[in-house]
């Protein structure tokens, strides 16, 4: 046997050595190798039927709406200050995501959702200076015109 003939049928025995064990699965266990399949997630918890109900309770959100922020009032505030952010294709309660200040992007942002087009925010503790408002809703994310974040 020349060495290139060894060299490969030793490669061969490794990956046989590795892949008959999974393959060998009897497939009862989630995420195992079935015979003819390959890796399958049958008998996963996640596709184990579903529920109508709860389909039918699931919100549907219009993502070809892109949302848009038309203003920030007030445009200066504090911390712990509400704004109303003003705008179109927000949403609906359901879809509407988040709200975040850029100088502040790691903080919770407790927020209000009133309308397809109104949300009412708390300014979170940030370093003062001017900050963008970011909304994420179903259609995407939009960004304000910067706002002043004064000092407490």
């Amino acid at each position: 046997m020349n060495k290139g003939r060894l060299s490969r049928s030793i490669l061969l025995g490794f990956f046989l050595s590795i892949a008959l064990p999974i393959a060998g699965s009897n497939g009862e266990e989630p995420g195992a190798m079935v015979d003819g399949a390959g890796f399958t997630l049958y008998g996963t918890e996640s596709i184990k039927g579903f529920d109508a109900g709860k389909v039918e309770r699931d919100p549907i959100c219009d993502r070809n709406k892109r949302p848009r922020i038309a203003r920030v009032e007030p445009d200066e505030a504090k911390p712990g200050d509400k704004v109303v952010i003003t705008g179109e294709n927000f949403g609906t309660k359901e879809c509407f995501h988040a709200v975040t200040f850029s100088a502040a992007s790691n903080k919770p942002v407790d927020f209000k959702f009133m309308s397809d087009s109104v949300i009412e925010a708390t300014v979170p503790e940030a370093k003062a200076g001017m900050s963008f408002v970011i909304i994420v809703a179903g259609g995407g994310s939009a960004q304000s015109k910067p706002v002043l974040i004064k000092s407490k």
